[in-house]
């Protein structure tokens, strides 16, 4: 088992920028992949970025940016150019193979 606790999340105006973390109870080596998506009211969750137990990165939204802390179990989402379109619910996600966790989310409100 794992548990992802998500943090960082706010209201911003848009064009500002935003941190998100997303504390991990185990070795980040020990996860095939971790990811970061959101959900807005009335969408389907998407997909943000991932990166992998090696490190690689993997982006579907260019203005956002995956990294980690593997002393501090810690995976950042940095978000910058924020826009209103971007207000949702962010979940950090673990992917060990046959199971995936999820956080609790963390809600983002950027406003025009």
């Amino acid at each position: 088992q794992v548990q992802l606790v998500e943090s960082g999340g706010g209201l911003v105006q848009a064009g500002g920028s935003l941190r998100l973390s997303c504390a991990v109870s185990r070795s980040l080596f020990s996860i095939n992949a971790m990811g970061w998506y959101r959900q807005a009211p009335g969408k389907q969750r998407e997909l943000l970025a991932t990166i992998t137990n090696g490190g690689s990165t993997n982006y579907v939204k260019g203005r956002f940016r995956i990294s980690r802390d593997v002393a501090k179990n810690t995976v950042y989402l940095q978000m910058n150019s924020l826009k209103p379109e971007d207000t949702a619910v962010y979940y950090c996600n673990a992917d060990l193979g046959p199971q995936r966790y999820w956080g609790q989310g963390t809600q983002v409100t950027v406003s025009s």
